[in-house]
């Protein structure tokens, strides 16, 4: 048995839920892998075999369009599926990079399918973790329609992000991410200028400041008020 793999395992807690021999068949056929900061663990149409979990760090995916411009879809974390659509046996559909170093379980895909047969406790996590991402890319689409203003689209993005990985600061919420302009910018798909100074306008109106180079909400229930306006 692996015994790194069966510390990463026992360190996430979707994890406890799956019986010993589950535990046991995962940690003998998986790997882990390191990832530096903006390194990319696959490219969008590339021939992928292997499913990963974030066992440590953040990983971001992100697709690129016509113009190449970068659009981050989703931020992950520790204990979260990376690309369970594999598990058709079709190609990547999307770009993973580190956001911040990163420690990535590795599994086969065919042994991790063998080992969801037996336990439906781990097909459960695979299921959860689509609908989840599929509930997300809704609200994506209505935020990221033409009909929503800019800096609305940028208060909901962080006010959002403020739930994710928010950590109490006094009255107010730090957004611990080593978050930056230019990255908010491709999250949203929209240009870094533009997302300046749309920020600027919610640091007047006392929703938002940017202290040492992270994004502090003042008040997220205004904060949430504010998006939702008509």
């Amino acid at each position: 048995m692996n015994r790194s793999i069966s510390e990463a395992l026992a360190l996430i807690e979707v994890f406890r839920q799956l019986t010993p021999d589950s535990i046991a068949a995962l940690s003998s056929c998986g790997t882990m892998c390191y990832l530096s900061k903006g390194e990319h663990l696959f490219f969008d149409k590339e021939q992928v075999e292997m499913l990963y979990i974030v066992g440590n760090g953040l990983v971001s995916l992100y697709k690129v369009n016509s113009q190449g411009e970068k659009k981050v879809i989703f931020i992950l974390d520790k204990g979260q599926l990376i690309n369970e659509v594999i598990l058709q046996g079709h190609s990547a559909s999307i770009n993973c990079e580190a956001f911040d170093d990163a420690q990535i379980l590795c599994f086969d895909r065919s042994d991790f399918l063998r080992v969801m047969e037996n336990d439906f406790a781990l097909t459960k996590f695979v299921l959860d973790s689509l609908s989840i991402k599929v509930r997300r890319l809704y609200r994506q689409l209505k935020n990221t329609s033409n009909s929503v203003r800019g800096d609305k689209r940028i208060a909901a993005k962080l006010w959002k992000l403020s739930n994710d990985y928010g950590i109490p600061c006094e009255a107010e919420t730090k957004i611990n991410l080593n978050l930056s302009i230019t990255y908010l910018a491709d999250m949203l798909g929209s240009k870094r200028e533009t997302v300046s100074r749309q920020l600027k306008d919610l640091v007047r109106r006392g929703l938002i400041r940017v202290q040492d180079g992270q994004f502090i909400i003042t008040d997220r229930d205004k904060l949430s008020k504010y998006f939702k306006l008509p």
